[in-house]
């Protein structure tokens, strides 16, 4: 049976005007299924510019949108939770503001969504300067078992590309604030509550990587958030205390390697790519 869906696109000061523009027209507009509802979370105060982009694209959307306005910036888990408050729908799609949706995303995963799978990703094309410029193909393991196996050592979804359901992420917590770590702690506890689970390999979702990219997943404030994700793991009993103190040594000392050698590491170790 074919359901409705909300899409859930946070947006914070830090986003440009024309990347989000992209980003909703693609997977809004140019979608050969598109969401029945879209919910824009304005994660505290932005330029008037990107402002009066907002207001524009809710004005001129095919389908209704609602924007939730936040005081300030709180982060993107707690500003995720905040939009799952305000999804009318059950399904949820997630998008973030600077990527661009292949047309028929939706198509793809929500069939599956709909026979029975509560948490669905995709592969995604990495670009750089422009949508055609891909470095990257960023492939998620498709199997379930195989899901479960590998989210005990690394993120096994593509966060941009996942739709899930609602009631299932809100019932064992949502996102919270756990910077940086908030969608892998949250695949572990849907895992450890039972989630089926599944991903596409297909590329549904291109994905901007800017200037910086490997520096940001290094250093010592992601250094803190690993040891902290891989303490909660162990709380939960997702990890055992082998693959904890496996993760520690092996994620964490990533974090501590030079951004030459952390890009390499990366792209053999951590994520999964194809040429």
């Amino acid at each position: 049976m074919s359901e409705q869906f909300s899409l859930l696109l946070p947006v914070w000061a830090g986003d440009r005007p024309d990347h989000l523009t992209e980003a909703f027209r693609s997977t809004v507009d140019q979608q050969s299924r598109r969401p029945d509802q879209v919910v824009i979370v304005r994660d505290g105060p932005v330029s008037a510019e990107l402002g009066a982009r907002l207001a524009e694209l809710v004005a001129s959307s095919p389908v209704p949108v609602e924007l939730v306005e936040l005081a300030r910036n709180v982060g993107l888990g707690p500003a995720l939770d905040a939009g799952l408050a305000a999804c009318r729908h059950d399904v949820v799609a997630r998008m973030d503001a600077d990527d661009i949706s292949l047309p028929h995303r939706f198509a793809v995963q929500m069939p599956i969504i709909e026979s029975g799978f509560d948490l669905v990703g995709s592969g995604l094309l990495e670009f750089g300067t422009h949508p055609d410029d891909v470095v990257g193909t960023r492939t998620p393991p498709t199997d379930p078992d195989e899901i479960r196996v590998r989210a005990r050592f690394a993120d096994p979804f593509n966060h941009p590309t996942v739709v899930y359901r609602r009631d299932l992420v809100r019932a064992v917590g949502g996102y919270t604030d756990f910077a940086l770590m908030e969608d892998y702690l949250l695949w572990a506890k849907m895992i450890v509550a039972g989630a089926r689970v599944a991903n596409v390999a297909e590329p549904l979702v291109r994905y901007r990587v800017g200037a910086g990219a490997y520096s940001r997943r290094g250093g010592l404030r992601q250094l803190r958030a690993e040891l902290a994700v891989q303490r909660r793991f162990r709380r939960l009993g997702f990890t055992t205390r082998p693959q904890f103190l496996r993760n520690v040594v092996l994620r964490g000392g990533y974090r501590l390697v030079p951004e030459r050698l952390r890009r390499l590491v990366y792209k053999r170790v951590i994520a999964t790519y194809r040429a």
